[in-house]
């Protein structure tokens, strides 16, 4: 599985309904499974975003579906970070001539 860190922050919509956002948050969950995903960790931050995800998918290409399905949702904008871990950040370097 791949990592991704998810950075969210809230629309207008989503705010106006900020009350049913742990009901759309388990609901994202459930999407992410069924497209064979997982969330490892979620937070409520302060600052330049209103929450962080970090999730797992099988591939690049579920992480795109499931940022984008949450888009069509109205409620969240996402920017999705693809995220090595340091393993593979020592194995990257490490090929640097």
């Amino acid at each position: 599985m791949t990592t991704y860190v998810v950075l969210l922050n809230w629309t207008d919509q989503g705010i106006k309904s900020v009350r049913e956002s742990p009901k759309r948050l388990d609901a994202a969950r459930k999407v992410l499974e069924e497209m064979g995903g997982s969330f490892k960790d979620f937070y409520l931050t302060m600052g330049e975003y209103d929450m962080v995800a970090i999730c797992e998918a099988p591939d690049d290409a579920v992480a795109a579906r499931f940022s984008l399905t949450l888009g069509t949702y109205g409620n969240v904008r996402t920017r999705t970070l693809k995220a090595f871990p340091e393993a593979a950040y020592r194995e990257l370097i490490g090929t640097l001539g």
